[in-house]
């Protein structure tokens, strides 16, 4: 039984067949789904879904590259739109200095509101970041120093130093598809030593599908591909790798079982 930390059921590619997405997933053994957001704009569609959906669950955020388009966001809409029983996480949000898409001090400034309404709320974070190790790492400490929040990177592809310095400031790690690649050896090794109580799974579909998925939309079902990987890296059953990781989701996304 595993659940799918992170994917985008409103986007294209899934929401054309979501529901058949839905019952291909649960027919795998995914029997929960944290929809995720990546601007204001979705929000109504992602929490939509997840009322309707018994096992599904949504977040409310912008995405650093939507951050120049949502600089003048406040807290207050945040906080308005996590009242909803079913938004059970913030994000996803944080820095991306890959792309660029957006200005990289409005991306920290906004990065920052979320941080404090995840403070505010005791909502879990889920933290994008890419080439932006330096400054993700120094805006959770000092913000961690202002009052511990809950938070998660996600999709994790960062190197084994910044894994260390954000299991030591209390955050989880999930481990998507990613680390199925050939390329990703780096990734492999860390996903092999995280330690068991802060690991979740994910597919961010409907990107980065995982072997033998290869070059189609990934789909939540996928996550099951993913969990067998890094059950062989770890040298585990998948059945036990999949009952701890649904139970961490659960000990950080603690509003899903209410």
């Amino acid at each position: 039984m595993l659940i799918d930390s992170h994917c985008h059921l409103e986007y294209k590619g899934l929401v054309e067949e979501q529901q058949s997405v839905l019952e291909r997933a649960r027919a795998a053994g995914v029997h929960g789904f944290l929809n995720i957001s990546t601007r204001q704009s979705e929000w109504d569609r992602v929490v939509g879904t997840a009322a309707r959906e018994p096992d599904v669950w949504a977040s409310v955020g912008i995405h650093p590259h939507e951050a120049d388009g949502h600089a003048d966001l406040g807290a207050a809409v945040l906080l308005a739109a996590t009242e909803h029983p079913k938004v059970i996480g913030i994000g996803e949000t944080g820095l991306d200095y890959y792309y660029d898409k957006s200005d990289r001090e409005v991306q920290q400034d906004l990065f920052r509101v979320h941080i404090g309404v995840a403070r505010e709320t005791g909502l879990p974070l889920i933290i994008h970041t890419r080439d932006a190790e330096e400054d993700t790492a120094a805006i959770l400490r000092e913000e961690m120093g202002k009052g511990a929040f809950p938070a998660l990177i996600h999709c994790f592809t960062a190197s084994a130093d910044f894994a260390r310095i954000v299991l030591d400031l209390g955050l989880s790690i999930s481990i998507s598809g990613i680390v199925t690649f050939k390329n990703a050896k780096d990734l492999q090794e860390v996903a092999a030593w995280i330690p068991q109580e802060r690991l979740l799974v994910e597919t961010d579909s409907p990107f980065l599908a995982p072997v033998p998925h290869r070059g189609r939309p990934c789909e939540p079902a996928f996550v099951a591909d993913t969990a067998a990987f890094v059950a062989g890296l770890r040298s585990e059953p998948v059945e036990k790798l999949a009952e701890y990781t649904t139970r961490n989701f659960h000990a950080l996304f603690q509003k899903a079982a209410a």
